[in-house]
């Protein structure tokens, strides 16, 4: 296990990396270097999106999780940049309900660059489990000018 911390506009955040793969994003104060090359990359690529001049990571993942998470976790990384699904979309396309697609997102392992804050409810945002929470949510959906009510 290597780990890493970087700074970004939504707070300090730690890269974990295992058997090659990053496996772990979390909001967590420190002073740790990237110290391989993945998570070198890894924190190129968060400041390259945060700058605005990175639309997909290419990175690769290893998010714990079973089956059904992980198949919620690649519909995440479909939506594209810029825009949002609903749980019920994802829920409908995986033939499940909104609610296991909800928690899935809220155990995501590797926030923004699984980008679970693209997916909201029918009705609104939806929640958020990074730190910050909703607010959070808000700027990168803001940053990537990914949810109408907001613009």
């Amino acid at each position: 296990m290597t780990i890493a911390h970087i700074s970004s506009p939504v707070g300090d955040l730690e890269l974990e990396e295992r058997d090659g793969a990053l496996v772990r994003l979390s909001w967590v104060s420190g002073d740790r270097a990237a110290s391989s090359p993945l998570l070198k990359e890894a924190a190129r690529q968060i400041e390259a999106y945060f700058a605005g001049d990175l639309l997909a990571f290419d990175l690769p993942l290893a998010p714990a999780g079973n089956a059904f998470r992980q198949d919620v976790y690649k519909a995440m990384c479909a939506i594209p940049y810029g825009e949002t699904a609903t749980y019920g979309e994802i829920a409908a396309a995986l033939s499940t309900s909104a609610q296991p697609v909800g928690q899935a997102c809220g155990g995501n392992p590797v926030p923004i660059v699984i980008p679970c804050h693209r997916v909201v409810s029918a009705t609104g945002l939806g929640g958020y489990s990074g730190a910050g929470g909703v607010e959070t949510k808000i700027a990168l959906l803001k940053l990537e000018g990914g949810f109408r009510f907001l613009l």
